[in-house]
């Protein structure tokens, strides 16, 4: 079982965690959950409507753990949960072999200092915060850095979602993928020189 919990937070932008999740559930023997860092409650999104969180903050039981955005400037949702600092707190803590951390769009800001000297991407107008919390901004939709994978506008979420269908499941599960939800990927993912296999696992 390979299992994906997504973070939720007051204000998340609900494209951010379905894009990356439609491929996710093309895969066989995927378990995917909505979690919290404040326990079960229930979260507004940015559209409007409300999802009940009932899965308690388990990282230990994740084998993936993703970060979706919430819009981006002054008084937004992400920058209500930087200026908390409790999802980059719980993110910190939660780290160890074998997890990896995924972020879409904005949500790459909420990771704290896990981005440091690392590769990754965000939201084009969120780029030069990324580079002033001391990340390495690529610009690619995806940015696979191994234990950190991270995809840049709202859309770039289905190209993660895939990317990580493929390299976890293979490439034929990621072309299925991309026929259930008639979407072709759009540009390469940015390896860092490695190719595919090194990553897998």
């Amino acid at each position: 079982m390979f299992r994906v919990h997504t973070v939720l937070y007051d204000g998340v932008e609900p494209q951010d965690f379905i894009g990356p999740l439609g491929p996710l559930q093309v895969a066989d023997g995927v378990e995917l959950k909505y979690v919290c860092v404040d326990g079960p409650k229930t979260v507004p999104t940015a559209a409007g409507f409300e999802i009940a969180v009932r899965q308690p903050w388990s990282p230990d039981d994740a084998d993936l753990v993703l970060v979706p955005g919430g819009g981006y400037g002054p008084e937004s949702p992400v920058d209500r949960e930087v200026r908390r600092g409790v999802i980059a707190q719980a993110l910190a803590a939660a780290r160890r072999p074998g997890l990896v951390l995924g972020a879409v769009c904005t949500g790459t800001l909420l990771l704290g200092d896990v981005v440091v000297g690392r590769p990754c991407t965000s939201f084009e107008l969120a780029k030069d915060d990324l580079k002033a919390r001391g990340a390495s901004v690529i610009d690619s939709r995806v940015v696979d850095d191994g234990d950190l994978v991270t995809a840049g506008g709202v859309t770039s979420g289905l190209d993660l979602g895939l990317w990580l269908v493929e390299r976890f499941f293979g490439v034929e599960t990621a072309l299925l993928a991309q026929q259930v939800l008639a979407y072709e990927r759009r540009g390469p993912v940015w390896l860092g020189g490695r190719d595919s296999a090194q990553l897998v696992g």
